[in-house]
């Protein structure tokens, strides 16, 4: 996966092509790019984000942003009653709490899979 300016694309080999292809994950407006290197692909996936800023811009629309900050979340009445407590014990709201485990969690998992090691 490669970030720029917000965005995240994910990238995907074509060994017939004989090219790298990606496209940004998580918006509505479709952003793709390709090369024959990984430098090339990580340049036409920065050429993509730009010059898809640059239609909006020149539309005068608002670019699609892949996360607004909002996350639903459903569990059962038990582990909300568990969350409750551990988030009262510390002092903290429900959100506040659920942000700083969620994202010492994530951290976690994407230093791991940057290290080359995998959880799944």
């Amino acid at each position: 996966m490669m970030n720029y300016k917000g965005y995240t694309a994910v990238i995907e080999v074509d060994i017939e092509a004989g090219i790298l292809f990606g496209r940004v994950l998580d918006i509505n407006d479709v952003i793709t790019f390709k090369g024959k290197t990984v430098d090339e692909a990580r340049e036409e996936f920065y050429n993509s984000v730009d010059d898809y800023l640059s239609f909006c811009e020149d539309l005068g629309e608002e670019p699609d942003k892949s996360f607004s900050g909002k996350l639903p979340f459903r569990t059962t009445p038990e582990n909300h009653r568990k969350i409750f407590i551990a988030a009262k014990k510390t002092g903290k709201s429900i959100n506040a709490w659920m942000d700083e485990v969620l994202t010492f969690a994530a951290e976690k998992v994407i230093n791991l899979e940057s290290a080359g090691n995998s959880i799944r």
